[in-house]
């Protein structure tokens, strides 16, 4: 099967293509450049998207995962049985890790070792963090039973924390996403009221010095623009890390922004021309 980011270059590599050879000279050309780029970004932006709901899933699921073991232990089997018990169980996205991990152990492999590798296939920091708690306790000859119970309340903790920040944080991202666009506009109506009464003003003045100097109209639209786009790419990052607590997943906020002010901006423009 193709892969889908391949496909998205390809699609927008061809779309560039067509508009150099179909629109070189036309007002549109900016617009469908810009559609071409974003074309081609659609699936690293799916990508991203995906992976971040798949990060909660495994956090989720991980957490099932625990009370079950916590269940199996109490009620008086060690752990390594415990983790072959509830291997049948459907875990979602983790099953195949903790279908693993009980087929490791089934062969022998010591929990330690077999745990460790779950942590570093599932390749998640609240699920690291938690299998090295469990690592200790088993080293240490601690109560494994108490330390799945802590286990499971601090996974359990951290996630009422981020269902919590992201039900907060709702309405201030919705609130970033509307100042932004209204932003937008009023850069876009000072550009296209106020920018040609400017140009016109300098042009009319007396001295070479204005008249040619650096005070074009495109040079200000060109200023406007990469304002714009500066602004929309620091509004994504700011919105990831007070709803995810990332500046990472701040990205996928970053380039909806991004691809949101090139369309309007370079679609105005031409509508405007």
């Amino acid at each position: 099967m193709a892969n889908p980011k391949i496909i998205g270059i390809v699609t927008g590599i061809a779309i560039a293509i067509a508009t150099l050879i179909f629109f070189y000279n036309s007002k549109l050309l900016s617009f469908l450049l810009g559609m071409a780029v974003i074309v081609a970004a659609i699936p690293f932006i799916v990508s991203i998207i995906i992976e971040t709901g798949r990060e909660k899933e495994k956090e989720e699921m991980f957490l099932a995962f625990s009370m079950d073991l916590v269940e199996a232990v109490k009620a008086g089997a060690p752990i390594s049985k415990s983790i072959l018990q509830v291997a049948n169980k459907d875990y979602g996205v983790l099953t195949r890790h903790v279908k693993k991990l009980a087929n490791q152990i089934a062969l022998g492999i010591p929990l330690r070792q077999a745990i460790k590798t779950f942590a570093s296939d599932v390749k998640n920091k609240v699920i690291s963090r938690s299998v090295e708690l469990i690592i200790e306790a088993e080293l240490s000859g601690g109560d494994i039973g108490k330390v799945m119970d802590s286990v499971v309340r601090s996974v359990r903790e951290i996630e009422d924390l981020k269902k919590e920040r992201a039900s907060r944080v709702f309405g201030m991202i919705v609130q970033g996403y509307i100042i932004f666009f209204i932003f937008i506009v009023i850069m876009l109506f000072v550009e296209i009221k106020f920018i040609p009464m400017i140009t016109m003003a300098l042009a009319q003045q007396t001295t070479k010095e204005f008249v040619g100097g650096g005070f074009s109209k495109e040079i200000i639209e060109n200023s406007f623009f990469i304002l714009l786009l500066v602004q929309a790419f620091f509004a994504g990052l700011v919105i990831g890390k007070l709803s995810e607590g990332s500046i990472k997943y701040g990205i996928k906020h970053s380039v909806i922004l991004l691809c949101i002010t090139y369309i309007i901006v370079t679609a105005t423009r031409a509508l405007a021309g």
